[in-house]
């Protein structure tokens, strides 16, 4: 009997040796790998929902988000305080991730779908970094009904009849250099004209009532009344809407400007390949299609077909592509310092 009972714990012990030996690399195979977006927070259940999770299932990986504004993320990476491997930011905020050297480089090989993307997103910033996923429009938005009058170009906003009625960019966000830009432009000069864009950010500012850092100051002196008009990225449009219906955006007829959102691996990651596979998800049909019917982000997809209603207050299209201004961000960053610099002597008061 104490036979039959010492072979029966020794087959137990044996059963549950093998359990366990079976086990550990079945748990470890499966245990899914991580993968760090450093993203704005902006539509955070849509993109949890709709574009992360099925990337998630179908690469068995764990995306873990870091948001905040261009600014912070990029000084998080530019400061080695994160262990980001893939970030989103505007092209301007990318430009000056580059000069710093901040990004890989991508392999187009692992990228398929920027072969069907708009021209102007393939390769914003050098064939060696990341694609643009969206374009939005910087353009104005006003509210007819205040204004009294339509507006259809940059120099509209120079009206005196606009006296304390406008906000304008801050020269340090992202459509900051773009306005300043269009300043050059009402100022006749054909080519960028820094003195001349200067003396015209002068005679505006009376009707200046604050600039603004972040849309969201736009948005709310939009929808309190304490402005009538401004220039701002379309992207935001709809949000003006939902404060005053009326509301009007227009591309001026000197052009609008092209945003590009761009996204990049960031230098070090331990997950390149599967960085460059996220990316090469996000300019699918399927996510770009997702992201512009929910009217979170202009698609650069060409096999994107939206309706007349569901491109609304979207940056869709060719042919609306093709006629948006783009600026050199590499210039732009080479002189950002000195615009601030003069932008702090000569306009803030």
């Amino acid at each position: 009997m104490k036979k039959i009972v010492s072979c029966l714990i020794v087959l137990s012990l044996f059963v549950l040796v093998a359990c366990t030996s079976n086990e550990n690399p079945t748990s470890e195979k499966e245990k899914p790998a991580k993968l760090v977006i450093s993203t704005w927070g902006f539509a955070a259940d849509f993109f949890r929902d709709e574009v992360y999770k099925p990337f998630e299932d179908k690469h068995n990986v764990e995306i873990v988000l870091d948001t905040g504004n261009n600014a912070d993320r990029l000084n998080k990476v530019r400061q080695g305080n994160s262990d980001v491997d893939v970030i989103f930011l505007s092209d301007y905020y990318a430009q000056q991730g580059i000069d710093d050297g901040l990004f890989e480089t991508i392999d187009r090989s692992k990228v398929a779908n920027i072969d069907k993307i708009y021209d102007m997103a393939k390769a914003p910033l050098g064939e060696n970094y990341g694609p643009a996923y969206t374009v939005a429009q910087f353009g104005i938005a006003y509210n007819p009904d205040e204004v009294g009058k339509e507006i259809a170009s940059w120099k509209d906003l120079w009206s005196n009849e606009l006296e304390g009625k406008i906000t304008i960019p801050g020269i340090t966000s992202t459509t900051g250099p773009m306005f300043l830009d269009a300043a050059s432009k009402v100022s006749g000069s054909k080519e960028f004209n820094e003195d001349k864009a200067f003396e015209q950010m002068k005679m505006i500012m009376p009707n200046v009532v604050k600039e603004y850092g972040q849309t969201s100051e736009f948005v709310n002196m939009f929808a309190q009344g304490e402005i009538v008009a401004g220039p701002i990225m379309e992207m935001y449009f709809a949000d003006l809407q939902e404060a005053i219906p009326n509301a009007k955006f227009v591309s001026p007829e000197e052009g609008g400007y092209a945003v590009m959102n761009t996204v990049n691996v960031v230098k070090g990651s331990d997950q390149k390949e599967l960085s460059e596979e996220f990316i090469n998800y996000i300019l699918s049909k399927e996510v770009q299609e997702k992201s512009a019917k929910a009217k979170v982000d202009s698609p650069v997809n060409t096999d994107v077909q939206l309706t007349e209603t569901e491109a609304q207050g979207l940056t869709y299209g060719e042919e609306v592509i093709n006629d948006l201004l783009v600026l050199d961000m590499k210039f732009i960053n080479e002189s950002s310092k000195a615009w601030i610099d003069r932008w702090n002597r000569e306009l803030v008061q």
